[in-house]
């Protein structure tokens, strides 16, 4: 498997984020366990629905707990920045809306940080439409993103910190 290799990079805000999640879901598989085990034990052959409920929810948890535990063993906190100035994962940017004028504070992050729940900012996937062309810009320049719909959103950096 190719992807087990590849390095995830997480801010320290992020890494910690994912191991809290990772526990939580540890403490729903023992519930879930503890569920299976009595579904199992009361089970007649004539009501097996809450059976397979339980052993599917027990599975979906299991594959999240893997891909937590993935992520986690490939897992780089971003401690510094080598392009000072330049937007790069871990950066909290202000971007002005060109078309709203409004502006927005924003993390640039990884993708598989970007999914987790959680954290003071909203977050920006190094992956998305925005953030593909944010990444590697300066304070003053403006950039245009184009939508899935076909419309366009253009944005000027105001400010990047980190």
């Amino acid at each position: 498997m190719a992807q087990a290799t590849r390095q995830v990079k997480l801010t320290r805000e992020g890494f910690e984020r994912l191991q809290k999640t990772l526990d939580q879901e540890m403490n729903r598989l023992a519930e879930a366990t503890r569920i299976l085990q009595e579904q199992m034990e009361t089970n007649s052959d004539t009501e097996d629905t809450g059976l397979e409920d339980a052993k599917r929810e027990k599975m979906n948890i299991e594959a999240r707990i893997d891909e937590l535990e993935d992520t986690l063993a490939r897992a780089t906190v971003i401690e510094d920045h080598e392009n000072e100035g330049r937007v790069e994962l871990g950066a909290i940017v202000v971007l002005a809306n060109e078309t709203t004028k409004k502006d927005m504070k924003v993390q640039v992050v990884s993708a598989a940080e970007a999914t987790v729940t959680g954290g003071s900012l909203p977050r920006v996937s190094e992956d998305s439409p925005v953030g593909k062309e944010l990444m590697n810009r300066k304070k003053g320049e403006t950039f245009v993103v184009n939508l899935d719909n076909g419309k366009q959103m253009k944005y000027k950096v105001k400010s990047i910190e980190y």
